[in-house]
């Protein structure tokens, strides 16, 4: 058995025959952190949450090294306590 191909069933449509149309433009996509897919906003937002995780873990660590450096405990250290 033989497969036909039929001509007129395969042909390209000829742009004569369909709508002059304009191309669709390109999606805007909101502006978004290096980090994250999310765009930044202000109150409950996963992003403020995670900038201000991270500068929680920045002021730990400042801590853990003032200790460290002055060998006395951060709140002596600051004069909060005798």
């Amino acid at each position: 058995m033989t497969d036909t191909v039929d001509p007129v069933a395969n042909a390209s449509p000829d742009p004569s025959d369909s709508p002059v149309s304009t191309p669709a433009p390109p999606p805007v996509s909101p502006v978004t952190s290096a980090t994250t897919s999310d765009p930044p906003a202000f109150g409950w937002s996963g992003y403020a949450e995670r900038v201000n995780g991270r500068f929680a873990m920045v002021g730990f660590l400042a801590v853990l090294l003032i200790e460290a450096i002055s060998r006395d405990t951060f709140l002596h250290w600051a004069g909060l306590i005798p």
